[in-house]
């Protein structure tokens, strides 16, 4: 950032490489953001968030092997005031899988 302050670090949790890949191009082209790392299932995205502790945490809701929603309740147990914003919620639980998400602390979805 041009006025000094530190970047906002951003972890991506995405089972497709393309999405991650995408965020990744996004990212770059931001003046003050910085990508930390990348996970493509729920464990990895663990293991992640505490190795980088990102500002911000970007988590697809179905994933093979831990979904999203496990992870998160896993990062939040360790980490309360990790900030998780769920980036892609396809399929017929969306509704609910959306109240789990609140429920647990995510900020939003887009």
């Amino acid at each position: 950032m041009s006025d000094g302050s530190a970047p906002i670090r951003i972890l991506a949790v995405d089972d497709h490489v393309l999405v991650r890949q995408g965020i990744a191009v996004l990212i770059d082209s931001e003046p003050g953001l910085t990508l930390v790392a990348e996970a493509s299932n729920g464990r990895e995205a663990i293991q992640q968030f505490r190795a980088h502790r990102p500002d911000i945490t970007l988590m697809d809701l179905q994933m093979p092997e831990m979904n999203g929603l496990d992870a998160i309740i896993a990062i939040r147990a360790e980490f309360p005031d990790a900030k998780i914003v769920t980036n892609r919620i396809l399929g017929p639980l969306f509704s609910q899988r959306i109240f789990q998400a609140y429920s647990q602390g995510t900020l939003g979805f887009e």
